[in-house]
């Protein structure tokens, strides 16, 4: 249920002049000055926010045709557009009828996860599964391509050793594992590719240009894991053959989690960059790495300053304005604004709230789920989180409309990114998506835990689709879908699968 927010006015507020850092990503010493009306300190700066936020119809709608252009252009070629438009080399999805032992390692934000997974064949299915999730300490974010793999292979290496009565390994055979491997990657086959660079904060030094699966590989060998890659899938490929393998109506997956991104199922004669190929008729998976698309975003100085201060600035921007990542950091710029032309939160800058990406999203989510009258569980978090010794019941309804404003509007982007994505299968298929039931298999934390997010999203597909349209469409959320999903990709591309 959504949060209460309070539209009532502001009482008035002192006004702190701030000497100015040039960056909302701190401040200086703060000097008191006279006290002013509310409406010249920090009325104007949310009534500014939530004008730039709203993300009418009409932005949506150049939102989702923009989306759709960059994907043709995608297609026709490497480089021709914002958006990757990755060929994930999938040419046919499991049917159901895998059987034996297969593993997952899933690498796509701030934890891995490594996963078993028994198949049994069309009648029993998935017969059982166990995962262990990791996380991955900052210092191996930002060390060494050997750092960051070795890591990763020590505690998958420590998950095998774990095996029990229930696993069943067929003799001479080789352990398989899928790895979602959730970056840009330059696919060169099922089982290689070439990362193009690191995005959700990561900034391992030596990776890019390198095929990710042979640092896996060589990092397994390392810590004497006798185990094969049989497939290397992104995030959103694997949730896609996850979903797809209980429901045929899958057709799009997108992942809104630390990171974003989203993937389809696109016919191989209407990819020109692939005909070199010959493949013929046919179906496969198009990795579209969406978070790149920048094209008519409705952005505020809030985005800009923090893109320029970002690790990889000028990039990522829809990922920057949609994803769990980045939400929680343009509040508290916000915020940071407001105290600075006002005593919102005391006499004194909470110097806690100077601190870059303090205030994650899952604040955020925690305080428009508070519908108590005096909001406490927003002032324990202002207290806990950013130091406020004493925020007021203004101060409180006034963090959670900025967080209402910044959510509100990525929830809607990512609906018109889907709706985008939507009318470009119809009009390559002539009919065939909104003339049927057609499924986008959802995962991720943030559409996952964030109902106001995920309310939001729903109301932007269905406003651009309308009703006749929309009533096809069925979102639905798959939990660990990309873990799943990348083992049984590897039990379709098992070299030990009949051919």
């Amino acid at each position: 249920m959504s949060a209460a927010v309070a539209s009532s006015p502001i009482p008035a507020i002192a006004v702190v002049q701030q000497q100015r850092r040039g960056s909302r990503g701190g401040c200086a010493a703060a000097v008191r000055c006279s006290a002013v009306a509310p409406t010249s300190a920090v009325a104007p700066i949310l009534a500014d926010l939530r004008q730039r936020c709203a993300a009418p119809l009409p932005v949506l709608r150049r939102v989702a045709d923009a989306m759709a252009a960059g994907m043709r252009a995608g297609l026709a070629a490497d480089g021709a557009g914002e958006l990757k438009m990755i060929p994930s080399h999938v040419y046919s999805l499991p049917t159901g009828n895998e059987t034996g032992l297969f593993y997952a390692l899933d690498l796509g934000g701030t934890n891995f996860r490594v996963l078993r997974v028994q198949l049994g064949g069309k009648d029993k299915r998935i017969i059982d599964t166990e995962f262990e999730q990791v996380s991955i300490p900052n210092e191996i974010m930002h060390g060494t391509t050997e750092d960051l793999f070795d890591f990763i292979a020590s505690g998958l290496s420590r998950f095998v050793a774990t095996e029990g009565d229930k696993c069943h390994l067929p003799q001479g055979r080789k352990r398989e594992i899928g790895f979602t491997f959730s970056f840009p990657v330059n696919q060169t086959s099922i089982d290689s590719g070439i990362l193009i660079k690191w995005t959700k904060g990561f900034a391992v030094s030596g990776t890019a240009g390198k095929d990710v699966v042979a640092c896996l590989n060589a990092a397994m060998e390392r810590q004497g894991l006798d185990m094969r890659v049989s497939a290397l899938v992104n995030d959103t490929v694997g949730t896609l053959a996850g979903a797809h393998y209980w429901d045929d109506d899958v057709m799009v997956a997108v992942i809104l989690g630390t990171g974003t991104n989203a993937c389809y199922i696109q016919r191989t004669e209407a990819i020109p960059k692939l005909q070199h190929l010959k493949l013929g008729t046919g179906n496969t998976i198009i990795n579209t790495e969406w978070g790149a698309f920048s094209d008519g975003l409705p952005l505020t100085e809030f985005d800009r300053e923090m893109d320029d201060e970002s690790i990889n600035p000028g990039e990522q921007i829809f990922e920057k304005t949609i994803s769990g990542m980045y939400l929680g950091e343009i509040v508290r710029r916000v915020l940071v604004k407001m105290a600075e032309v006002s005593d919102l939160f005391g006499h004194s800058f909470p110097k806690k709230l100077a601190e870059p990406f303090v205030l994650r999203t899952p604040h955020l989510c925690a305080m428009q789920q508070d519908n108590s009258d005096n909001l406490g569980e927003v002032e324990s978090i202002l207290s806990d989180i950013i130091g406020v010794s004493q925020a007021s019941l203004p101060a409180r309804r006034v963090a959670v409309q900025v967080s209402d404003c910044i959510i509100r509007r990525g929830g809607r982007l990512a609906g018109a990114g889907i709706v985008g994505i939507l009318e470009k299968m119809e009009n390559d298929s002539e009919g065939q998506i909104f003339g049927r039931r057609t499924v986008v298999a959802m995962d991720g934390g943030l559409y996952e835990k964030y109902p106001q997010y995920r309310r939001y999203m729903k109301e932007a597909v269905a406003e651009l689709l309308g009703p006749g349209q929309s009533n096809h469409i069925t979102i639905e959320h798959t939990k660990d879908g990309s873990g799943i999903g990348a083992a049984l990709l590897a039990a379709a591309n098992s070299k030990y699968a009949p051919q």
